[in-house]
């Protein structure tokens, strides 16, 4: 009996456990999923939660009846991994051995990372994060008292999950302000590590009229040093007072990951970008947002990545060379406001651009230009997560990214 042990059933691990069982000769495979908490959580879902757009329990479900029949599923903490021995050790001191090993425990926000922001008072009282989801419904009550003033929305470092969340959190704080009839009251800030609105110039270029347009400040380059009382303190010495603040901690994979000697200074495990082999051992892959591959922590990255990973993997087990290769394939819904939102779609490769998606000219979502059917397309997915996505059930949307209804600016040819 072969051994494959996945740590983490978020997004990518769950749909690991779940498409290989399918795949995999029950009389041959043992499959084991190691996951500490019994709640699965839908984590686009937190960006809603501040603005009443979601209630609670539309984002959470029991993490048990998610889990293939065939597939165990332990409760443990994960302690480190012992590579050398193919072991697994739980902080209760339960050993498990594997023939080969996922890990799938993403990367968690640690505000405790930069001074000041957990050790100086102000954590929940004026500093918020929307990325937990006790922080996202800590926000909706610190929201609907906010009276005005200086609101900042910040990030500290990339990479992050879902690096177009920021974006949306303020663009649908501006609606937000603007229904109440107070955004006259509110001074709007966006602190970003990057140059500009995003990573990539078409995108960047369109987020950042959009902000513009809504009257909203860019501070771009702003690496934060420390938070001190109510002002964030770059390494430069520029200072952003706030009266309420809106923050993305640094994010970084699991503890055990660095006890572990598995990862870098981020506790991301280093591996092949196009196979998610981990590069120091032939037998460890890392999914989802584990991982160290140069793209957006994102959803669709882990949907597309366990796509061919799936199929990777039991060549791999069969001995024969892994043949597929993932592109970095990412797209995102960018909510704007208003019943709106953009698409991008995006690999490696190439950048965000115009067109439709993901049937040429049809469509039916409009890429990097605001729509109604984005917004919708977005809120539907929430029943896809749920029902087909974690499932392990095929999407009719190719791994691959594809050029087709895509157009390049002219400014940019």
């Amino acid at each position: 009996m072969r051994r494959l042990l996945v740590l983490g059933a978020g997004t990518a691990g769950t749909m690991v456990v779940n498409k290989l069982r399918h795949r995999l000769a029950r009389t041959d495979w043992q499959i084991t999923v190691v996951e500490p908490s019994d709640t699965h959580y839908y984590q686009p879902g937190y960006l809603f939660l501040p603005f009443g757009m979601y209630r609670a329990e539309q984002v959470v479900k029991p993490t048990p009846p998610l889990i293939a029949d065939g597939v165990e599923l332990i409760r443990g903490e994960v302690d480190r991994v012992t590579a050398v021995d193919n072991r697994v050790l739980l902080s209760d001191g339960r050993s498990l051995p594997y023939d080969y090993l996922v890990i799938a425990t993403g990367v968690t926000p640690r505000p405790d990372q930069t001074p000041g922001m957990l050790d100086g008072g102000q954590w929940r009282r004026s500093i918020f994060d929307f990325y937990t989801y006790n922080g996202a419904l800590a926000l909706a009550k610190a929201l609907d008292a906010f009276e005005g003033g200086r609101l900042v929305v910040h990030i500290t470092d990339m990479p992050i999950k879902c690096p177009v969340a920021p974006l949306e959190f303020i663009f649908l704080a501006d609606a937000y302000l603007r229904q109440r009839g107070m955004r006259d009251r509110v001074e709007l800030v966006y602190a970003t590590p990057l140059p500009g609105a995003f990573t990539k110039p078409v995108a960047s270029a369109r987020l950042g009229s959009m902000l513009d347009d809504r009257k909203i400040t860019v501070e771009p380059d702003f690496l934060v040093e420390r938070v001190d009382g109510t002002t964030l303190v770059s390494y430069d010495e520029r200072e952003i007072p706030f009266d309420l603040l809106v923050t993305v901690p640094l994010n970084m994979g699991a503890d055990y990951v660095a006890r572990s000697g598995l990862g870098n200074e981020l506790n991301l495990v280093p591996v092949d970008r196009h196979t998610m082999l981990a590069r120091a051992y032939d037998n460890i892959f890392a999914l989802g947002d584990a991982n160290d591959i140069p793209t957006s922590k994102a959803g669709s990255v882990a949907h597309f990545s366990v796509d061919v990973f799936a199929d990777n993997f039991v060549e791999y087990a069969a001995g024969k060379p892994m043949t597929g290769s993932f592109d970095g394939h990412a797209n995102c819904f960018v909510e704007s406001g208003d019943g709106k939102a953009l698409l991008i779609d995006f690999n490696y490769d190439t950048e965000p651009l115009p067109g439709s998606y993901p049937v040429p000219f049809a469509g039916p979502f409009r890429l990097l230009d605001e729509a109604a059917v984005n917004h919708w397309g977005k809120l539907a997915f929430r029943w896809m997560y749920w029902n087909v996505l974690l499932p392990g059930r095929p999407i009719p949307l190719p791994a691959h990214m594809s050029m087709a209804g895509k157009h390049t600016p002219k400014s940019e040819e």
